[in-house]
């Protein structure tokens, strides 16, 4: 098994899955309360490190905190600027027990924060203070998810590296749980219909104000039970569905309306940085191609590539 690219069965690690969203959701809900708002809400994001997903550095005051996940150790982190620090281990536990901890060492630090305690993007509507249905934990595919979320975010970043214009971060969304990059055509899109469950439009309308197209790494859910690449357009262009992508494994999804790559096809590739990169420059092509953006000056040339990737 390649350590970057280990397998992760979605029924195996199912309530582990679960449990570790809402989790994200306290930790992502906690940056969303102190963060300054960007465009496409990207102050709430969480990001991949060496050994998790942090919330980077929060103000808090003329102070400030960092929240980090650490998958090899199993502990959540929580740091201030004063030099404080307090620590929950990860284990098995419901996520009620999981916000209580998290509170109580906010508080503990001087730095309580109030989120809205209902989970986003999901159809559950159970507080988090009340949550005792999700609690299980396997460290191993905690960690095993991670080192996904890191390798997908390496590909995304090269991904990334090609396109001069507007282009977010590579950035872990706790919402949908999922890893994610977008690129932007410069155009007005039309007013997104919303409907995302227990998100609210406006939310959904500011993400989908421009043109886009976006893609990414989601561990699966009721929809599609198990690990994917995903790539899609707003508004799809005409045609979009039938377009030809690479690699063969790569299809048009209609109840999700986006491609997929599963992601086993990708790491029994014999290269699966290359799998994968195919599978995005293919799907953003046929999606700029048939949108008609003007690929000419949003791209980076491949001459200019080859000369700064050159060691």
């Amino acid at each position: 098994m390649n350590p970057a690219w280990p397998d992760l069965p979605y029924d195996a690690w199912k309530d582990t899955y679960e449990t570790l969203h809402m989790w994200t959701q306290i930790v992502g809900k906690i940056r969303l309360a102190r963060m300054p708002w960007l465009n496409h809400t990207w102050q709430v994001t969480l990001y991949p490190t060496a050994s998790g997903l942090t919330t980077g550095r929060m103000p808090y005051g003329h102070e400030s905190c960092q929240i980090d996940f650490d998958f090899l150790a199993h502990e959540l982190n929580v740091r201030t600027s004063r030099g404080d620090q307090g620590v929950i281990q990860l284990t098995p536990m419901s996520v009620a027990q999981f916000y209580a901890a998290l509170m109580e060492a906010l508080t503990a630090l001087r730095m309580p924060v109030s989120i809205y305690r209902k989970p986003a993007e999901v159809e559950s509507q159970l507080p988090f203070d009340e949550d005792d249905v999700h609690r299980s934990y396997d460290a191993e595919y905690a960690t095993r998810c991670w080192r996904i979320v890191c390798a997908s975010a390496d590909v995304l970043t090269r991904f990334s590296a090609r396109y001069h214009g507007k282009v977010s971060p590579v950035h872990f969304f706790w919402g949908g749980f999922d890893l994610a990059v977008t690129r932007f055509s410069g155009r007005v899109a039309p007013l997104h219909p919303g409907g995302i469950p227990n998100l609210p439009d406006r939310v959904t309308r500011d993400a989908y104000s421009h043109e886009v197209s976006s893609a990414g790494f989601w561990p699966g859910g009721a929809t599609a039970p198990y690990p994917l690449f995903y790539s899609y357009a707003y508004p799809e262009p005409k045609g979009l569905a039938e377009a030809n992508v690479q690699p063969a494994a790569a299809r048009y999804d209609t109840t999700l309306r986006e491609f997929v790559l599963p992601y086993d096809d990708v790491r029994q590739a014999d290269e699966p940085e290359q799998t994968l990169l195919a599978f995005l420059q293919s799907t953003y092509a046929a999606a700029a191609d048939l949108g008609a953006w003007d690929r000419a000056s949003l791209e980076v040339p491949v001459e200019t590539l080859r000369a700064f990737n050159a060691r």
